[in-house]
């Protein structure tokens, strides 16, 4: 048995990490999750983990796969997506996690492109799913089946020369009658902790190859940035095929000893919150986004309500602002608040801001966001009412947390200082470039595409402009995106986007542009606001011809001009096409992490996105 490193510095591998934190905090809690049986939430403490994963290590090398073989995991967050990560590891196989509401078509072609010698999937009607797709996988040895509905197994179709398929049950139940347990070489720190595939808004997916150097380094930096400890409590709900909360939210806890309690599902959230309390929250802008919506949504129904939270947002802002030496906000911002803007904050603490932290639990002391940009609109909101909301940047390819800010130096127009270990520079075309331990190996089975992106100097060009002032880096969008209009002016359109969806009126928003005299957008209406805003123009709601009238269009570019203040005036969309179809994973239009796949969308409205140009531009 390999020795148990005595401190987190000396932790070198992902197998290492869990032997230390277990050793060193046997009885702490270190998982909570909701037994739907008994109807209650369950915990494990961090021995009695380590004694799980053992056991599902021992049915894993009983398998005698590969030395680093793929074990593909489609399984959502819960002990045994823990459990099948953290043994495949401990034998040095190398982890491919799946995302669980990715298409069987996308999850077939990983399976195959990574050669996996084993999936743990957690029904049998997903794995028939991908079976149906046709794809042969030569290297699949067998698939593990989570759910023990024996029914459900028996009635897959038999392949021949095809996997073994049976249940988790009796995979674990296997490995207890092996005379003599399988040797297994543990990794070395240069060895694949994780092929990761990147979700792709263009093109087949990319494998990103992590090693545990890349792994633990990352999270020994954001441990010395964000600092959780032992009394902490993370709710996980991000999927665990996410990197960053892989590292995040997965790994960064067990270095630093804290609980993770498992979501029962994202519908589920609002209640997880309220009940698990958590003091540390790892999520995408989009969890703020909804709820900030919802938020919006109940005010603007009662004009005294808007009026006491603009009162609370401005005041608690101008604080926040004053605390961090930022920039003091402008003398007009809070104009909206009227004579609510001279309450004292104590009233408007307990009125306002208060009851919106009670919707996260009430205790949350450090709230991360990365994944995608924070919308201004949305810091302001959250941080103004005492969420201490820290946004963060990262990519797939450096393990993933590039930058991050801290609560004593928090601007959210920025997404920090580079972590300690990594290097961060402008090279051509602004492009942000990083260096470090972090930065992943490669991509599996793509020399030329890791060329491309990665030098022999060891920099790694991130596809983003930045700018770095004082150490912090500030984003300002995907080179490949910035749409360039036929006047030459050069638009980001992620801030844009993320300005239009601060409106409740709008669920989703794309910009459009590239040659064009003007930018225009495509956007999806919320159900609910759509038919207020249809009654108060006398349009019927149900009529399909409604959503494009002239006076829709002429709504929504008003609000839309009010959302884009700040921008520059040939930034501001000029003209708009409604929907109200949402854009998915299933249909396309979306990535498993939520990015819009901009060809697909632009293939699907281009009759809409010439209509918009053929009507006179501006207003």
């Amino acid at each position: 048995m390999a020795p148990i490193p005595s401190d987190i510095a000396s932790v070198q591998t992902l197998p290492q990490l869990l032997a230390y934190r277990a050793a060193r905090t046997p009885d702490a809690p270190a998982y909570r999750a909701f037994d739907s049986t008994a109807q209650a939430w369950s915990s494990l403490s961090w021995s009695e983990t380590s004694r799980r994963v053992e056991q599902w290590a021992l049915a894993l090398a009983a398998m005698q796969l590969p030395q680093a073989a793929r074990v593909a995991i489609l399984l959502p967050n819960g002990l045994n997506a823990m459990c099948a990560d953290q043994s495949t590891l401990a034998t040095g196989a190398v982890p491919v996690p799946l995302h669980a509401i990715d298409n069987p078509g996308s999850i077939a072609y990983i399976l195959a492109d990574c050669e996996a010698s084993m999936l743990i999937v957690g029904q049998a009607e997903q794995w028939a799913k991908v079976q149906a797709v046709g794809t042969p996988f030569p290297a699949l040895r067998a698939v593990v089946i989570a759910d023990d509905d024996a029914s459900a197994i028996a009635a897959l179709p038999s392949v021949e020369d095809g996997p073994i398929v049976g249940s988790l049950a009796q995979w674990l139940a296997g490995a207890q009658h092996v005379a003599t347990p399988a040797v297994v070489t543990p990794p070395a720190e240069d060895d694949l902790a994780a092929i990761v595939y990147t979700s792709g808004t263009t093109g087949k997916p990319k494998g990103v190859m992590l090693t545990h150097r890349n792994v633990v380094s990352d999270v020994k930096a954001v441990l010395e940035r964000i600092a959780p400890t032992v009394d902490d409590v993370f709710l996980s709900f991000l999927p665990l095929s996410h990197t960053f909360e892989r590292t995040g939210g997965y790994y960064l806890p067990i270095a630093a000893g804290s609980c993770v309690a498992y979501s029962r599902s994202v519908a589920l959230l609002g209640e997880d919150l309220k009940t698990v309390r958590p003091t540390v929250l790892v999520s995408v802008p989009r969890i703020y986004e909804r709820i900030h919506g919802k938020l919006l949504e109940k005010l603007s129904l009662t004009p005294w309500k808007m009026q006491l939270y603009e009162a609370a947002q401005h005041k608690g802002w101008t604080q926040f602002c004053a605390a961090q030496s930022l920039p003091a906000p402008a003398a007009d911002d809070g104009k909206a608040a009227g004579w609510m803007a001279a309450l004292p904050w104590p009233l408007l603490h307990m009125l306002v801001a208060k009851p919106l932290l009670a919707q996260f639990g009430g205790r949350v002391r450090v709230a991360v966001s990365g994944g995608a940009p924070l919308s201004p609109t949305i810091a302001k909101c959250f941080l103004g009412l005492g969420l201490p909301l820290v946004q963060g940047y990262g990519m797939t390819e450096t393990a993933p947390v590039v930058s991050v800010n801290s609560l004593d130096d928090n601007d959210p127009a920025c997404v920090g200082k580079a972590l300690p270990g990594v290097e961060v520079r402008i090279g051509d075309n602004r492009e942000l470039q990083v260096r470090g331990p972090i930065v992943m190996k490669g991509y599996w089975k793509r020399p030329e595409d890791t060329a491309r992106i990665l030098g022999n100097d060891g920099w790694l060009g991130t596809g983003d402009q930045a700018d770095i002032v004082g150490g912090r880096i500030y984003i300002k969008g995907r080179i490949k995106e910035i749409i360039v209009t036929s006047t030459g002016e050069k638009v980001p359109p992620g801030d844009l986007e993320l300005a239009l969806l601060a409106d409740p009126l709008l669920e989703q928003a794309f910009a459009v542009g590239e040659n064009r005299p003007f930018i225009a957008c495509v956007a999806v209406l919320n159900a609910g606001e759509w038919q207020r805003l249809a009654a108060d123009l006398g349009l019927s709601a149900q009529d399909a011809d409604s959503l494009n009238h002239p006076s829709v269009h002429r709504a929504v570019l008003a609000r839309i001009e009010k959302n884009t203040a700040s921008f520059a005036r040939y930034a501001v969309p000029r003209a708009v096409h409604c929907t109200l179809e949402p854009w998915t994973i299933e249909n396309t239009f979306m990535t498993p992490t939520l990015k819009l796949k901009r060809t697909n969308l632009m293939a699907h409205f281009a009759q809409a996105i010439d209509g918009m140009y053929q009507k006179p531009g501006g207003r």
